[in-house]
């Protein structure tokens, strides 16, 4: 029997004993090691995810090791990581390379049980070797890559000016894979908290908090009048998704890597004058994975920076909503399994 945690329904989570899980061929076998706490899981726990059902086992942001496997130059007892995303192979988007947005997608601890347990088993397929990366890392490179897939979708240059709204892990994620890609970064937040964060930890230059300050000025000071290159939202929220039409630069492109259930909602001249795109960032490829490994294990990104809390398996049940309070300043929590 395995240990596993269940979201039952929104604010309550049950620890269930459940049967060991058997090896296939063609899957790996995997006991976890870390799992990241990320907004999908925090959304779930507070009801607001919309690709979501209950009972699930949460968590996606796994690192592990492997207990059997037949995939081609792995081994046992080896510490890995992997793709969290199941996709059909058939559909139109996976025939065109874009497996992050398959038609029939089942993202891990969403739409099928996730890794919150003390085994979980995978199509060999999506496994990542280490390259040497801590366990730590290893929890932060899907997150990572989240971003990473964003800023590759805004093909944003060298000296571009990105705005990112939101400065929750995905956001700082996307900030982080922004400045490395070449653009002067901006993080727009309400939570003071999480800018201090931004300014102190992390020594970003370049922030601004719309609840307290004129943003529209703010940005067209900075940029010369021109306004951003490129906005992500990484907000998830209506308010902040609708006023950040107005941010963009002419030519420029909008990104929503958050995600909420209402109608966005815009003007259509002051947008169409602009020319500006108009997309959504889903998940991240293989290609995006592989680049964050390659950023965290040439000291580009330091993960650690992030992580700000950590909690044992057994206390999750009972510290979970924790992390929902902004008094406790969370920026990134990371669950020790073992």
């Amino acid at each position: 029997m395995m240990k596993a945690l269940a979201c039952i329904k929104p604010g309550y989570f049950e620890y269930r004993q459940m049967n060991d899980i058997d090896w296939k061929p063609g899957t790996t076998l995997l006991r976890i090691k870390r799992v990241g706490v990320c907004g999908t899981d925090l959304h779930a726990f507070e009801g607001t995810q919309p690709f979501f059902n209950y009972p699930r086992i949460l968590g996606h942001e796994l690192a592990a090791e492997i207990v059997k496997t037949d995939a081609q130059g792995f081994s046992e007892n080896e510490t890995v990581t992997f793709i969290p995303y199941f996709s059909c192979g058939k559909c139109v988007a996976c025939k065109k390379g874009k497996t992050n947005c398959c038609a029939h997608i089942q993202v891990c601890g969403v739409h099928i049980d996730g890794g919150m347990a003390e085994y979980f088993s995978v199509p060999s397929g999506l496994l990542l070797h280490a390259h040497n990366l801590t366990m730590d890392e290893l929890a932060l490179v899907e997150p990572f890559s989240v971003g990473a897939h964003a800023v590759r979708r805004a093909e944003i240059g060298e000296n571009d000016f990105a705005l990112i709204v939101g400065a929750g892990p995905i956001g700082l994620a996307t900030a982080e894979m922004a400045r490395i890609a070449g653009a002067k970064t901006i993080i727009a937040d309400t939570n003071e908290r999480r800018l201090k964060f931004c300014s102190g930890q992390l020594g970003m230059q370049h922030i601004v908090n719309p609840a307290s300050a004129n943003i529209i000025e703010y940005l067209h000071s900075l940029t010369q009048g021109a306004m951003p290159d490129a906005v992500f939202d990484a907000t998830g929220n209506l308010k902040a998704i609708n006023n950040a039409f107005q941010y963009i630069a002419h030519a420029g492109k909008y990104i929503l890597v958050g995600l909420q259930k209402e109608e966005i909602r815009f003007s259509h001249p002051e947008f169409h004058k602009r020319e500006a795109t108009l997309m959504s960032s889903r998940n991240a490829t293989k290609e995006d994975f592989l680049h964050v490994m390659d950023c965290m294990s040439k000291k580009k990104v330091n993960a650690g920076l992030y992580i700000t809390h950590r909690i044992k398996f057994d206390e999750v049940k009972t510290r979970f909503a924790d992390l929902l309070d902004p008094a406790n300043a969370v920026i990134k929590a990371v669950i020790d399994m073992q």
